[in-house]
């Protein structure tokens, strides 16, 4: 897994991550696959479509989000895992901050784990070690339920990079592989406006970290309100401009609701890049 997302990176190959939320509340898709077969049908089609990694998830992180138990969260997530696995070898993401449920998942078929809270909680990076598996870690600045509240920084993007690079020594230190390592700059988790627009631009920085760049753009807030504060269901257009944008710029791995349309689209990015002189 982690060899295939570095061969993706290096031939400058974009590989796409297909969202499904198995939750009540989640504030694009919630409620709509949190039955086993409906989930693994909707795996199934983002498969279809082009995506190469499922991004399974039992808890909401969207701003006011409730905390979910251990135990709910993997009576969501491992039925639905399970399902998937019996019916494809495509890669399966858990995203999940608890260390049990990451355990309970990657014991059920999933081999990468994506972590909100950049396995800050305790036990999750020696859980990460001994299990083996590539991990994604996020920034988010605060928790779910408050991080909208007047997020401030010095300067956003290097003090978000001088935390994803302590959260990459802090991997290491702890056992994991560096090269199973993944960098989120967390698009929309307590940032303002104005700061996504500033990591958006400047993304290109990241890559001095040495590890591919994950981006999760998809239907978020900040295009709601770059469009006039319109729904969710009607952020198509913006979201896979915001992902070209973030290919440009260095981003590896796209975390996205519609895959076909995101899929597409880089395909152009990456059959115009293969031509351009070095």
């Amino acid at each position: 897994m982690s060899n295939f997302l570095f061969d993706c990176m290096e031939n400058n190959q974009p590989v796409v991550m297909g969202i499904l939320n198995t939750t009540p509340d989640s504030f694009s898709d919630g409620g709509r696959f949190v039955s086993i077969d409906t989930a693994t049908a909707r795996a199934m089609e983002m498969l279809h479509e082009g995506a190469q990694i499922i991004d399974v998830g039992g808890e909401s992180t969207r701003p006011g989000a409730h905390e979910v138990s251990a135990s709910d969260e993997i009576q969501r997530v491992v039925p639905v895992i399970r399902a998937i696995r019996k019916q494809s070898d495509v890669c399966i993401s858990i995203d999940t901050n608890k260390p049990d449920v990451m355990r309970a998942a990657v014991n059920a078929g999933a081999n990468l784990i994506n972590d909100v809270n950049a396995l800050q909680a305790g036990g999750a990076l020696e859980t990460c070690a001994e299990l083996g598996v590539p991990v994604c870690v996020m920034h988010m600045q605060g928790e779910p339920r408050t991080m909208q509240q007047n997020p401030v920084y010095k300067d956003v993007v290097n003090d978000i990079k001088q935390f994803l690079q302590q959260r990459i020594d802090a991997c290491v230190a702890a056992g994991i592989d560096g090269d199973k390592i993944i960098i989120d700059p967390g698009f929309g988790f307590g940032k303002t406006l104005q700061h996504n627009l500033q990591l958006l631009g400047r993304l290109d920085e990241f890559r001095s970290l040495g590890v591919p760049i994950l981006a999760g753009l998809s239907r978020k807030s900040m295009l709601g309100a770059i469009l006039g504060d319109v729904p969710t269901e009607q952020r198509l257009h913006a979201s896979v401009a915001a992902a070209v944008l973030a290919w440009t710029k260095g981003a590896s791995i796209f975390r996205v609701h519609d895959v076909k349309a995101t899929v597409d689209a880089l395909k152009v990015c990456a059959a115009m890049q293969a031509v351009m002189p070095a």
